[in-house]
């Protein structure tokens, strides 16, 4: 969009379909004409397969009253068609972002306003709790206002479906045409206060009671195991305490600096559990009470990072494969000891997660799916599969989901489930991370890396998009010395082995990734984000292990490889 469309387009916001404030600001960044004029309405804020995502303010690419209230009444003319005749219901949670109470009061007067019954939460509420409520209340649909761990000045709108899982295709196509259909004229913001509803305790007693009965094992010595825990700022604290209680786990220690909610997240430069410097408060007060494993939760608690003491007895962070390979493991050998595995259950990760979850899902007899990266993928397979028991599935990003009772990501269960590994190793004279390196000399050593290349500015993400087409162009053939024998392109679902030249299908929903396989057993995946101008590069390595004691030498030798890898990619 060039100047003059751009001026045209912000020109459109003084009509009187704005409120003055709106015009007022509005005009202030035409009176400037300064770069966040074009930035707020170069494009339409993209309502995408999840929802949407993006910075607070006004325009038409910002969120705020009017494309919050666009995507409301998109949905709700979707549901109304979808479900004519019923009385429609949806149920609306929210983080502890700037505006997220308002922006969810505001999506729950437009839900109303059109007729649909809403639930809201009282206050703010992990995101896996709204995939709980939905499911327990019977909702036709349920959103949560959050923008996960992007800096404060972000929030976002996701939506999921009857079955508390965020909708996919076909779906997701049906809804975003609904909501390129409305003009802003067409938004009801008049509420019906009938159709509202506020719930809380009632909901979050079930959520954790549910939590703990699908989590916890016949423990009895909780007490000896030491846990710290920070909520980042975010919501897993209005739950998590309670949690904890209710299993059992008496010996926890509160960051007490990062227990209160707050959107300007002070103490950290990113609430991401994914980079070490989030944990830092944790890991020092860890250190002073000699603990055995610290949990952070990221702001509205899907994702975890976790930490435990290594052979050394020094804490270390995991990454989000390392954490789900435990998990997985743990809760298949649980199905086996409840005699509860036939060749009927199966497990799940992504195409960009370690190999290794199918290495131990197929030691038991239960099979890996795998799926595109994100967790409505994995709750797709529950509903796609309903003859099969689904035990627990997760991806690199330190998310998982033990159970179905929660169709996404889930870091509060997910954090009791590390707590109940933690608890048994300990009693058995073991720990997280010797759980860890066991599988390790079992299934080989699997090492993986990830790294994220960010362009910003109006022309990014078509930067971001040629290092995509030049890569499928001129594809790898090597990769540290090993040659490439497979190349997985699923935006053409073509897999090729460049060894014959044979080519065959892949079965997975068409996506923009490209994964590369050596012989040896490398992998490399490229994937461009959806919701922000960058791609990401995995890396996954492995070789054998052949006792526990030598896991430094080989972790040495498995880091330099890809180091040389990342060497390559000149990142």
């Amino acid at each position: 969009m060039n100047a003059q469309n751009i001026l045209n387009s912000a020109k459109e916001w003084l009509s009187a379909v704005f409120d003055t404030e709106t015009q007022k600001e509005v005009q202030s960044l035409i009176d400037l004409n300064s770069e966040a004029l074009a930035d707020s309405f170069y494009k339409d804020l993209e309502f995408g397969t999840g929802g949407m995502r993006g910075i607070m303010g006004v325009g038409i690419n910002r969120i705020n009253k009017y494309t919050l209230g666009k995507a409301t009444q998109g949905l709700t003319n979707y549901l109304l068609k979808k479900y004519e005749g019923k009385q429609c219901s949806v149920a609306i949670a929210y983080d502890c972002r700037y505006n997220s109470d308002t922006l969810a009061k505001l999506v729950a007067d437009v839900f109303t306003a059109n007729g649909v019954k809403v639930f809201l939460f009282e206050s703010m509420r992990p995101t896996p709790e709204l995939s709980f409520a939905v499911n327990h209340l019977g909702c036709d649909a349920g959103i949560v206002l959050t923008a996960s761990h992007n800096p404060p000045e972000y929030n976002g709108y996701k939506v999921y479906g009857s079955d508390g899982a965020q909708i996919v295709t076909p779906e997701d196509e049906y809804v975003i045409s609904e909501v390129n259909k409305v003009e802003f004229t067409e938004i009801k913001f008049q509420p019906n206060p009938e159709l509202l509803e506020y719930i809380g305790k009632d909901v979050d007693d079930a959520f954790i009671n549910t939590s703990v009965r699908n989590i916890c094992l016949n423990l009895t010595n909780r007490d000896d195991l030491k846990i710290v825990f920070t909520s980042l700022h975010g919501t897993s604290i209005t739950v998590m305490p309670e949690v904890f209680e209710k299993a059992g786990y008496k010996n926890v220690y509160y960051v007490e600096e990062q227990r209160n909610p707050d959107g300007n997240f002070p103490t950290v430069a990113s609430p991401n559990p994914e980079e070490p410097a989030a944990l830092k408060m944790a890991l020092e007060l860890a250190d002073k009470v000699n603990a055995d494993i610290v949990i952070g939760t990221d702001p509205d608690s899907d994702r975890l990072g976790v930490a435990v003491r290594d052979l050394n007895g020094k804490m270390r962070l995991l990454n989000g494969n390392q954490t789900m390979s435990v998990m997985t493991d743990f809760l298949i050998k649980k199905w086996q000891t409840q005699g509860k595995l036939d060749g009927r259950q199966f497990v799940a990760s992504t195409i960009v997660s370690t190999d290794m979850i199918s290495a131990i899902a197929a030691s038991y007899g239960v099979e890996n799916k795998i799926c595109l990266t994100g967790f409505k993928w994995i709750a797709k397979l529950i509903k796609d599969f309903k003859d099969l028991d689904f035990i627990g599935g997760g991806e690199e990003s330190f998310g998982y989901m033990p159970g179905d009772f929660v169709r996404d990501k889930d870091a509060i269960s997910a954090t009791l489930l590390a707590c109940e590994i933690a608890t048994l190793a300990k009693e058995n004279g073991s720990s997280f991370y010797k759980e860890l390196l066991g599988l390790h000399v079992k299934y080989n050593f699997y090492k993986e890396h990830l790294i994220a290349v960010v362009k910003k500015g109006m022309d990014g993400a078509e930067q971001i998009k040629q290092m995509v087409i030049d890569l499928r162009k001129k594809p790898l053939t090597e990769i540290d010395g090993e040659k490439v024998q497979f190349v997985y392109d699923y935006e053409t679902s073509i897999r090729k082995d460049l060894m014959t030249g044979e080519e065959s299908i892949i079965d997975i929903p068409k996506s923009n990734v490209l994964v590369f396989f050596t012989e040896e057993g490398t992998k490399v995946a490229a994937r461009p984000s959806g919701t922000e101008p960058k791609i990401k590069f995995y890396f996954s390595v492995n070789t054998p292990l052949d006792r526990i004691e030598s896991s430094e030498l080989i972790e040495k030798h498995l880091d330099n490889k890809i180091q040389r890898i990342v060497e390559f990619f000149n990142a």
